[in-house]
């Protein structure tokens, strides 16, 4: 499973209609299909029932769009963190001195 698996998916599930929902995410509505149905393989059970042209969210679907949206939340924080800390915004600092660098040093250094 890919990370584009739960956009994709959350795309159809808010749209209700495979067509929009490739027009909003810019692919093709075949391919979109083909994602959702390998999706719904793998995870084991359907997560759109299809009628006539229209798609409606199984019960099963309505949980995994509520685990999708989480998930999808959580990598968008998780590579938020990772570029504050490359960046050096958050993280930690390990120190090490002698008793004179503490009187002489760091009262200069560290507010800077």
């Amino acid at each position: 499973m890919e990370l584009r698996h739960f956009r994709y998916f959350i795309a159809a599930a808010e749209e209700l209609n495979f067509r929009r929902a490739a027009v909003r995410l810019r692919i093709a509505q075949p391919a979109l299909s083909v994602q959702i149905r390998q999706l719904e393989t793998e995870i084991k059970a359907r997560l759109f029932s299809r009628e006539g042209r229209g798609i409606k969210l199984t019960e099963a679907g309505r949980v995994f769009l509520d685990q999708a949206r989480k998930t999808l939340a959580d990598v968008a924080r998780g590579v938020a963190l990772a570029q504050h800390a490359a960046n050096g915004d958050i993280g930690h600092l390990v120190i090490g001195h002698n008793g004179p660098a503490e009187l002489l040093a760091f009262p200069t250094i560290v507010p800077a």
